[in-house]
């Protein structure tokens, strides 16, 4: 019975782990449209090849990418420039929009 307990709680706590987020989407989708739809496309997918398609990339992905962006960990001149003003929920609301989107990639 103790097992039992402890497999229960365990799964409660690792279900629940990624929820402790309140990210807000339609923000994700305004900023979207403010900061980044002129090259990734509102939905992601980009329709010039020379910019990532990253509608339906892992949130966890465009987060830390975004994050290294503006950390200076990933190296991009332009793409450091848009993320150096973003905010901590500006991030965590992009990353959750995209990630919610329909990734059209190339097979």
């Amino acid at each position: 019975m103790k097992n039992f307990v402890v497999a229960a709680v365990s799964g409660v706590v690792l279900l629940f782990s990624g929820y402790g987020i309140a990210a807000d989407i339609e923000a994700g989708k305004k900023k979207a449209a403010e900061v980044c739809a002129s090259c990734h496309g509102v939905d992601g997918n980009s329709p010039a090849p020379n910019f990532p398609k990253i509608g339906g990339q892992p949130r966890t992905y465009l987060e830390k990418a975004l994050k290294d962006y503006k950390t200076g960990e990933r190296k991009d001149p332009i793409m450091a420039g848009m993320a150096a003003p973003l905010s901590e929920d500006d991030i965590e609301n992009l990353a959750f929009y995209y990630s919610g989107q329909s990734g059209l990639y190339v097979k």
